[in-house]
């Protein structure tokens, strides 16, 4: 007679200092401290090829997944807005350590189908995300300080020597982020994404360093990778303004808006800005817009390992655009291919 096992539910709730497991089958909870040894010595206790849940932290999550997945027990992490939301669907009204370990190891039994197992990223796409958010970290000390000692004259020396710093420590992260974009072998798709209008190095770099974490499927996956992906609220004849789910990195967002700004001054680039103003977008709207379609056009260079080359609708080519070159083209353009007689050539 064989007998039919499943594999253990495990959920997880992570703090600093402590993680607070529940174990489905025992119905049993167990507090470990979160460092490396003791979350070793503890996973070791589990059964083989567990069912792992655990909710997303900034970095105390990392060192139980990693070491989980290490095992060959199955990892899933799962991003706290849902479980909050999953907590107030199931009427569910105390929060405790105990409770969200016993709500994540639920969340799992029933929503397993619909999730995806945990993989661990690449130790160069940690280390380049690292340095894209101390960078950023940088730069919000830099601008609440210029904006908070610029009112006071007698600062003013001061001032100036502590932006002075601010430059060079900005400087030395874009160093290390152009040494490990190297180590990490991703310098082509940085120089693709920068051919871009708009693109600069520091965008191209978060770009890439994106792509690096999965194998994204379309644009539309990457996209919502970067938390870019319109989020719908419909309801019969109400159709509710759409949002940004912002479910991704938010600097990467705000180097994408950034890139977006200055493409919408570039000669390639400011028509579709234009036409988006023209159907009634708000500016914001419209560089958001603008921002997605940057995105977009980034990742099919990557997927695709292609060179960029600008694309111009509207009639063959802009008239719009100040180059002596595009319009030589667009004058042989519609010289020969618009032209009444050459296409009744043709159809013959």
């Amino acid at each position: 007679m064989t007998i039919l096992t499943s594999p253990a539910v495990i959920g997880i709730d992570v703090a600093k200092a402590e993680i607070v497991a529940y174990r489905e089958d025992l119905k049993s909870i167990q507090i470990v401290d979160n460092d490396r040894k003791a979350l070793v010595r503890w996973l070791e206790t589990l059964p083989a090829q567990s069912l792992i849940a655990l909710e997303a932290t900034s970095f105390y999550h990392l060192d139980t997944a990693e070491l989980a997945h290490g095992m060959g027990h199955r990892v899933y992490v799962v991003d706290a807005y849902r479980v909050a939301h999953y907590r107030e669907s199931i009427g569910q009204r105390a929060k405790t350590d105990p409770c969200d370990a016993r709500l994540l190891a639920r969340y799992l039994t029933n929503e397993q189908q619909r999730l995806r197992v945990w993989t661990p990223p690449p130790q160069a796409y940690k280390v380049l995300k690292s340095l894209l958010r101390k960078r950023a970290e940088l730069i919000k000390a830099r601008v609440s300080l210029m904006l908070s000692w610029s009112g006071e004259p007698l600062l003013k020396d001061i001032l100036t020597e502590q932006l002075e710093a601010f430059k060079q420590s900005d400087r030395a992260i874009q160093k290390l982020l152009r040494e490990a974009s190297q180590e990490a072998g991703i310098t082509e798709n940085i120089n693709r994404c920068k051919a871009i209008e708009g693109v600069g190095e520091l965008t191209a770099t978060g770009l890439a360093t994106a792509f690096m974490r999965g194998d994204f499927a379309s644009g539309d996956a990457f996209i919502a990778f970067l938390g870019m992906d319109l989020r719908p609220k419909d309801s019969g004849k109400k159709h509710s303004p759409r949002h940004l789910s912002k479910k991704g990195d938010g600097e990467l967002r705000r180097l994408a808006h950034t890139a977006a700004m200055a493409a919408s001054r570039s000669p390639v680039w400011k028509p579709y800005y234009e036409s988006c103003l023209a159907r009634g977008f708000a500016r914001t709207q419209a560089l958001v817009i603008l921002a997605r379609k940057l995105c977009r056009v980034a990742f099919a260079l990557m997927k695709n390992q292609s060179e960029y080359r600008p694309k111009f609708y509207a009639a063959g080519f802009p008239c719009n655009i100040e180059s002596p070159t595009l319009n030589l083209r667009r004058n042989i353009y519609l010289l020969f291919y618009r032209n009444p007689l050459w296409e009744r050539a043709c159809s013959r």
